[in-house]
Formats: structure tokens, C-alpha cells, sequence
């Protein structure tokens, strides 16, 4: 499983340069983050079709066409729930409610759907990470008052939902179905969902120079990270995945720290001792 596991937190420290990725573009083009959401899906869809091209049937049966429905519409409902809820609950919270309630609903959702027992080292573990997480992202003002404060944070659990439906129906699917190719039918499928996300497309001008940034973020964070993350989870557990994955923020905020100066604090170096403890725990026999 450590082979696995690894994959797994190569994928999540890709994913946690999406936020820096996306700042950097902002400072070269003004492009709406429905946009950059459905760029993300666009770019990985090609790149994911020709990877898998030798695993690809378009004859499927009605669960494997179910469940990867399924996944392209977690997909989907990811983007719009988390880049909905950032202008409304703030950066910070919207990240705390949804990296944090992933792992908890995963494992609720992995024990009645999957069937899989949870043991000491998992529980520990789930608790260190999501701990971690909560010291490393909660600021202070993080919960400034706001007439949609609620919306957001309510948006942000749709957001957490929508990864645990992913990251469970995922395991359901890679038993079956060789990785690369579920993570193409389901990318694919999600970048049909956001097609009416175009109306906030930028002006060519704004596009052409957002370019070397979306393709950075569909085709690496998205593509092959999802790709290596499929790979991973046929032979990890989905709620031991789950704690994987908080590796996001904590690439995050070094990231963060070392190239923007951000202040980190003693509750976010707590926070980050945690978080690599709790992975720590998932690997060391």
C-alpha cells in the first residue's frame, strides 16, 4: 500500500499549487474562476482520453456508465460549489469546511458503501489531519460576519460532498475498470456538465495570456495528478486516501510561506506537525 499511498500524496501536493497557480494568473489576465474550472476539466479531458486510449470501451455496461456519471458530476459539482462559495465565505473558511469534512465524510461514506472497517490507526489519523488542517487554514477574521456567510459555508460542504462522492464512488469503479480510463470517462463527463460555464470565458487577449497557466492546471494538476491519484486508490483504502489528500493545504501554506511571505504562526506550525504526523501514521508500520 505505501506505493499507493505515495501516488496518492503526489497528487495532493500537486493539487495544493492550484491556489498559487491561480494567483499568479490573476496577476497577468482577469479570468472568472468558473472559467479557470472549466479549463481545468477541458485540458485534463484530452490529455486523460489519450493516456487511457488502450483501456477506452464505448460499450458499457449500466453500472459502469452510471458510476462514471457519477464521478463527472462530483467533478462538476466541486467546481461550481467551492468557486462559489470563495467570494462569499472568504478563501480561508471556504478551504477549512472543505478539506476538513472530506475525510469525515469519506469515511462515513466508506463504511456504508464500501463496507470498510475503520481501525485505531485510521481514527487516529482521520482526527490528527483533520485537527491539522482546521490550526493550519483558521486565521484570524476567518469568520468574518457577512449576510451569506452561511451560503458559503453551506456551499463549501456541498463542495466536501461532492470530493467524498468522488473519492467513494472511485473505489467502487477501479476495481473493474483499469484508473486512467475512469478518471477520462469521469473528467470527460465533467467538462460536458460546465459547458455553460463559457459565458464567464475572458476576452482572447486575457486568454492568451492565461494560457501557460491553464494548461499548467489542467494538464498537470488536474490530468496527471488524478491520473497517478486513480492509480493510487485501487490499493488504498478510500478513507485512508482521504487523509492523504489533506497534504493540499500544507503544500499550500509552505508554499505560501516561502514564496509570498505569508505569516504562518505557532497554531499553523502545530497544525502542519499534525498533518505530517497523521500521514506519518498511515505509512510507518
Amino acid at each position: 500500500m505505501q506505493w499507493s499511498l505515495l501516488l496518492i500524496c503526489l497528487a495532493a501536493i500537486s493539487w495544493g499549487t492550484t491556489g498559487t497557480t491561480q494567483v499568479l494568473l490573476g496577476r497577468v489576465a482577469e479570468v472568472h474562476p468558473m472559467a479557470v474550472g472549466f479549463w481545468r476539466m477541458a485540458l485534463a479531458s484530452p490529455l486523460l482520453l489519450w493516456w487511457a486510449r488502450k483501456d477506452l470501451s464505448w460499450q458499457l455496461t449500466r453500472r459502469e456508465l452510471g458510476l462514471f456519471l457519477g464521478m463527472g458530476a462530483c467533478v462538476a459539482s466541486y467546481q461550481v460549489c467551492y468557486f462559489c462559495a470563495v467570494p462569499l465565505a472568504g478563501v480561508a473558511v471556504t478551504a477549512l469546511v472543505a478539506i476538513c469534512s472530506s475525510p469525515v465524510l469519506i469515511a462515513l461514506m466508506a463504511t456504508v458503501v464500501l463496507g470498510e472497517r475503520l481501525t485505531w490507526r485510521v481514527y487516529l489519523s482521520l482526527g490528527l489531519g483533520v485537527s491539522g488542517t482546521t490550526l493550519l487554514v483558521l486565521g484570524p477574521g476567518a469568520f468574518a460576519a457577512s449576510p451569506m456567510f452561511l451560503v458559503g459555508v453551506l456551499l463549501a460542504l456541498g463542495a466536501a460532498l461532492s470530493y467524498a462522492g468522488y473519492a467513494v464512488i472511485a473505489k467502487l469503479a477501479v476495481a473493474q475498470t483499469a484508473p486512467v480510463a475512469i478518471a477520462a470517462y469521469a473528467f470527460t463527463t465533467a467538462a460536458i456538465l460546465l459547458l455553460p460555464t463559457l459565458r464567464y470565458q475572458p476576452a482572447w487577449s486575457d486568454f492568451a495570456l492565461a494560457l501557460p497557466w491553464l494548461l499548467y492546471l489542467g494538464l498537470v494538476t488536474t490530468g496527471v495528478a488524478y491520473a497517478i491519484y486513480m492509480i493510487g486508490i485501487r490499493h488504498t483504502p478510500a478513507t485512508v486516501a482521504g487523509v492523504a489528500v489533506l497534504l493540499e493545504p500544507l503544500t499550500a501554506t509552505l508554499i505560501g510561506v516561502s514564496l509570498f511571505d505569508e505569516a504562518i504562526g505557532l497554531a499553523g506550525l502545530i497544525g502542519a506537525g499534525l498533518l505530517i504526523g497523521a500521514i506519518s501514521l498511515l505509512t510507518v508500520r
